[in-house]
């Protein structure tokens, strides 16, 4: 997202940080949550939690030296984080993408270094919150957020409130089950049936896998012996250019995302789903995704109750790979408004 400069911002600014596997994000953003400063830094999961929370708050402390603030211009500091997780005791708890940090209290450990209280979420809800603050569904009373990448996060809020579910769970939408039968595809939690199995970007891989294993004719077999790696972008790109193959995988993505979406709609009833992360095969900007996004809707049409599949927007999100340390920040201006 571009930046604007801090002449041009409205005070107060607060600070997000999108704690990931491989790499910590971090922005400033105004009062509007406008990006006035970002940047990033390796997580080094393998040097272990404190190391990390230590280089956290050296993180934030760089964010508010660099963006050109003093302390009593930021208003609060935000803290997404993958889970599984204790949001009401800010612990970690286990992890899937950072081995080692298992039950670690991260918030305090974060607060202590950085030299401030820091308010902890959810990523998903995070960048859930961002595309309702300033991205897709901004101006919306209520959204779901889909991330379709190794798995499938899911952030709901409605109003301002974020549904992070008594255990820290809610929306667990990637472990839903949307096929009952006992030969069900699995999925990585090791159950059968769930929403992840089918509609993440690790479901399409293992697809087109087996599909090519049975010797089906495509241009993916051609572009693997090139040594391309078979992602989702590939897939993408192939059925941009024609596959047949791909094209199916794409299609059948979209319907088992339609179905999952439907039973979203039911259950919360929201003015916006969108659709994000690192699968979307092109999204807006090319033909390929603007056909996925066209069948999701159409699965949704033949499948919603009316009411509901008529009047719920569903588009692509915004914010891309920035959605989480702005929804961060914006959950640390929600908390720093409830105290004023």
């Amino acid at each position: 997202m571009q930046t604007i400069s801090k002449t041009a911002a409205e005070a107060p600014f607060f600070v997000g940080i999108d704690l990931g596997g491989t790499n910590i994000k971090a922005g400033v953003t105004d009062n509007q949550g406008r990006v006035v400063w970002q940047g990033r830094e390796p997580t080094h999961v393998e040097r272990g939690p404190e190391d990390g929370a230590r280089r956290i708050g050296q993180l934030i402390r760089r964010a508010i030296q660099e963006a050109g603030l003093s302390e009593s211009e930021v208003g609060g500091v935000g803290l997404g984080s993958p889970g599984t997780m204790d949001i009401p005791g800010g612990r970690l708890m286990v992890p899937a993408n950072l081995k080692g940090w298992e039950y670690f209290p991260i918030r305090d450990r974060v607060a202590q270094h950085c030299g401030r209280p820091v308010t902890f979420a959810n990523d998903a809800t995070a960048a859930a919150f961002g595309e309702r603050w300033v991205g897709a569904g901004k101006g919306f009373h209520s959204l779901i957020l889909l991330t379709l990448g190794t798995g499938i996060g899911c952030g709901i809020i409605v109003g301002d409130l974020l549904l992070d579910g008594r255990h820290s769970h809610g929306g667990e939408y990637g472990h839903f089950v949307i096929d009952c039968r006992p030969d069900a595809r699995s999925c990585s939690c090791g159950r059968r049936g769930h929403f992840e199995a089918y509609a993440s970007a690790t479901a399409v891989t293992k697809r087109a896998r087996e599909i090519l294993a049975a010797g089906r004719v495509s241009m993916l077999t051609a572009r693997l012996q090139e040594g391309a790696v078979l992602e989702p972008k590939l897939i993408a790109e192939t059925a941009e250019a024609g596959d047949e193959l791909s094209r199916q995988l794409v299609l059948e993505t979209a319907e088992y995302l339609g179905i999952g979406i439907v039973n979203l709609m039911h259950t919360i009833d929201p003015d916006a789903i969108l659709i994000g992360g690192a699968m979307t095969f092109g999204g807006h900007e090319s033909r390929i995704g603007r056909t996925f996004l066209e069948r999701v809707k159409h699965e949704v049409f033949l499948r919603a109750y009316p009411a509901v599949g008529d009047n719920t927007v569903i588009d692509f999100a915004t914010l891309g790979g920035d959605a989480g340390f702005i929804g961060a920040a914006g959950i640390a201006r929600l908390e720093a408004s409830k105290k004023a």
